[in-house]
């Protein structure tokens, strides 16, 4: 899943501190995220995914597929 959210933010061009505001954490938070090492929070996967318009299944690496059901 971190490796997920690293390259979904990167195909985007956004930097940490980016991801931070849009998400409205502070860069550190998000990058242990993207570190794994903290657990995401529900309402922070939720606006990720759509975010970048994928699944929660995606991000979690429950599915290949980025497709959402939409």
């Amino acid at each position: 899943m971190f490796l997920r959210i690293r390259e979904l933010r990167e195909e985007k061009g956004y930097t940490q501190v980016r991801m931070g505001e849009l998400l409205e954490c502070s860069q550190r938070v998000y990058s242990n995220y993207e570190c794994g090492d903290i657990d995401i929070p529900t309402r922070i996967l939720i606006r990720l995914a759509d975010l970048y318009d994928v699944s929660v299944d995606y991000l979690l690496g429950r599915t290949d597929s980025k497709e959402t059901n939409r």
